[in-house]
């Protein structure tokens, strides 16, 4: 079988590379589970200065894997993996440097509020349908999109479910540039390059102010997940979830 998360150092410089064509990057508790223990173990490596993650051509990640979300949803156990890896995503230590193409829906939008520098491609959009299918934000988007888009811009993005372009995700600063698809890799790694070839402990102290305290984000973290679980068994969510994956299996 194909491995779902492909882990590669350059340097300094670890990658997170997201391997799932056949279902656009669609994560799976394992892919989180991979992702996750690749950020305690860079973290841990005093090799590794920067976390980078990519995805495939035209998508970088279609978000969870509906399968694992009708799982819950008809009383099944959903395990701790997307857990784990949204608090290694807030507990990250060391500068995160992300590459986005094409598609970016859910996780595969809040990922990225996480990140101290995204590129994307022109053909990238930005979406998190999470109330169309009855459920909420995650990821600590409820806390980290009205800090980044102000109120309305958060309320587009995570209420609404507003596509967003990648030149509107640039200029209302939830990407840092916007590259040509041929360029997207360079462009990643060249940005992943300069930072870790900067002095690490002042690089860590300033990064660490300009974060501050990740208590609050945790703390969002958490609230979102309760009320992920409930709304993931509420009949509404499943009446959405059901009509979705109809949907799909149809066309």
């Amino acid at each position: 079988m194909t491995d779902h998360i492909l882990i590669e150092r350059r340097g300094a410089v670890q990658i997170i590379r997201m391997n799932r064509p056949d279902k656009k990057n669609a994560l799976t508790r394992a892919m989180y589970a991979k992702m996750s223990a690749a950020l305690a173990e860079g973290d841990a490596d005093p090799g590794v200065r920067v976390h980078v993650f990519l995805g495939l051509p035209g998508a970088f990640s279609a978000g969870n894997d509906l399968a694992d979300f009708l799982v819950v949803a008809t009383g099944g156990e959903g395990g701790t993996e997307v857990w784990d890896f949204l608090m290694a995503l807030a507990r990250v230590e060391k500068p995160v440097v992300s590459g986005v193409d094409g598609i970016a829906v859910g996780i595969g939008t809040t990922l990225n509020l996480h990140c101290d520098l995204t590129f994307a491609t022109p053909r990238t959009v930005f979406r998190t349908p999470f109330v169309d299918l009855g459920l909420v934000p995650e990821a600590g988007s409820s806390l980290l999109a009205p800090q980044i888009l102000g109120r309305q811009g958060a309320f587009a993005l995570l209420g609404l479910g507003e596509d967003f372009s990648a030149e509107r995700a640039k200029a209302a600063g939830l990407i840092h540039e916007v590259v040509e698809e041929s360029a997207l890799e360079s462009a990643v790694l060249t940005a992943a390059g300069e930072i870790a070839a900067k002095p690490r402990q002042a690089l860590k102290i300033a990064r660490d102010l300009m974060l501050g305290s990740r208590d609050e984000l945790v703390a969002r973290i958490k609230l979102e997940s309760e009320h992920f679980r409930e709304r993931l068994r509420s009949e509404e969510a499943r009446a959405a979830l059901t009509a979705f994956m109809t949907r799909k299996k149809a066309g």
